[in-house]
């Protein structure tokens, strides 16, 4: 067995085995049978490694069991990026690596890999045996102590499971009813647009044929439909005016459709505005149709913008929802395979468009995004999840006000994501606690304290990634560093 160890190339040139009797002085062996320690003796070696090297690396395969003989170890775990000594020992006997290998079926699961680090502190020898072979003689040996090991250990990922699955439920449940208000605005809006449409258009069949019974010569009625043309033209070129300005311009209008002997102009006006329409424009279809037929002409006019205006309002709806059901199938993911290559941005944006709902009007949303950052291969929808999580919380931490930011950049070989806040910030006597399972700061109903832990395992065991925090009041930032490429960092 070799060394992970950058600072060791080559594995310890010495190797030995015990025998049976010097396995029976070690604790975890001295009751075993002759039969039993003489399988481990035969199968087991003895390494030695120099002070300061790595006997394993936190994240690569695990492939052994280590049982020390001599000398000191330090076991050490990645904690938020930060590497963290755990445990610092010299006891005969004490034991690490694979630990868990007996406890469920190799061929089944994904690859073993070590939980942490194994430091040499000083000059150390090492009993090893292979997991494979630790498995399975741990199991024939010790059937009934596996069962309930086994059991145990089945139980407890099952509830950590089951519980995730209920915290994912409700975050979905949440951004449905919030999917579901955004997409009932727009839906409304449709319906009573095209109710009213529907009412305009028969208007307009009703003015043209009163326009058109003979009264008007084929010169004029000619002249009428280029203005209605030029009217629609206008629609689309028509600026944006504010409140003040509106408000005159109807007056205006109003105040010349009066002198016309237009019937009801204050009705008329409001729509004329919103199309761009003038009382110079007027003139024009007073002068193309004269005055007995002036009233006929403009209500004609009216409803021909009116109804342009109308099918822009249900233009508008329809990009609407289908922005919303797009934003949701990129949120879902669900017609597309589980790891694929995305754009972060992609994913980002649809998350936002699934928080809208729950995010306070008096909270500014800034995205400051590096648009040369190239698609990375992920799990999309769980890096969703990622999103959803620290938005979640930016926004609850903020208290209804403030500025949320989202940042994207590169950093060499690494895409970096970045969430912030403008909220109170993390207490020092908490923040090392954020990422553990069930702890939560939010009131007892609201939270479940699994989000971060969640997120946690996403980013760093799925996607060999790093997620870490820094917080001070009125600014706290989320740090999600994933690699570009799959075989990175």
């Amino acid at each position: 067995m070799t060394g992970t160890s950058e600072q060791q190339a080559t594995p310890p040139p010495a190797e030995e085995r015990l025998t049976p009797q010097e396995l029976r002085t070690l604790f975890l062996f001295e009751s075993l049978t002759g039969d039993q320690l003489e399988v481990l003796a035969e199968h087991g070696r003895v390494e030695r490694w120099a002070g300061g090297t790595e006997v394993f690396r936190e994240g690569d395969p695990a492939t052994c069991f280590f049982v020390l003989l001599s000398g000191a170890v330090a076991l050490s775990k990645r904690i938020h990026g930060d590497e963290v000594e755990i445990v610092r020992t010299e006891q005969r006997g004490a034991y690490a690596g694979i630990t868990q290998a007996y406890l469920v079926d190799r061929a089944e699961h994904d690859e073993q890999v070590y939980p942490n680090t194994m430091h040499a502190v000083t000059d150390v020898e090492l009993f090893q045996l292979p997991a494979d072979l630790f498995a399975g003689t741990i199991r024939k040996w010790f059937p009934m102590a596996m069962h309930l090991l086994e059991g145990l250990f089945l139980s407890m990922r099952n509830n950590q499971t089951i519980i995730g699955e209920r915290e994912r439920l409700i975050a979905l449940g949440s951004l449905s009813a919030g999917l579901t208000h955004e997409l009932n605005n727009p839906a409304a809006a449709a319906v009573r647009a095209t109710a009213v449409l529907r009412e305009r258009v028969a208007g307009m069949r009703h003015k043209l044929a009163m326009i058109a019974d003979g009264r008007l010569d084929g010169t004029r009625l000619h002249d009428l439909v280029e203005l209605q043309d030029a009217a629609v033209k206008r629609i689309a070129a028509a600026a944006p005016l504010s409140a003040m300005a509106t408000s005159d311009a109807e007056d205006v209008l109003g105040d010349w459709l009066d002198d016309h002997h237009v019937v009801g102009g204050w009705d008329l006006a409001p729509i004329l505005v919103a199309g761009g329409i003038d009382a110079p424009w007027l003139e024009r279809i007073a002068g193309a149709v004269g005055e007995d037929n002036l009233e006929s002409a403009v209500r004609w006019l009216t409803y021909t913008i009116d109804t342009e205006l109308l099918m822009g309002e249900i233009d508008d709806a329809v990009t609407r929802i289908s922005t919303l059901v797009g934003a949701a199938k990129q949120y879902s993911q669900l017609d597309r395979a589980p790891h694929q290559t995305v754009n972060v941005h992609d994913l980002l944006d649809a998350t936002l468009v699934m928080l809208q709902a729950k995010i306070p009007a008096r909270i500014r949303t800034v995205k400051d995004y590096d648009r040369t950052l190239p698609p990375i291969p992920a799990y999309a929808a769980e890096l969703n999840q990622v999103w959803t999580n620290l938005i979640d919380n930016a926004v609850g931490a903020m208290g209804g006000t403030g500025t949320l930011t989202l940042r994207t950049e590169r950093d060499h070989d690494r895409l970096v994501v970045e969430v912030h806040d403008t909220g109170s910030g993390i207490a020092p006597e908490i923040r090392p606690r954020i990422f553990e399972p069930f702890f939560t700061t939010k009131p007892v109903g609201e939270g479940t304290g699994l989000g971060l832990d969640i997120s946690y395992r996403i980013v760093v065991n799925k996607h060999h990634g790093d997620i870490r925090v820094e917080s001070t009041p009125g600014d706290t930032s989320f740090r999600v560093v994933l690699p570009l490429a799959p075989d990175g960092p």
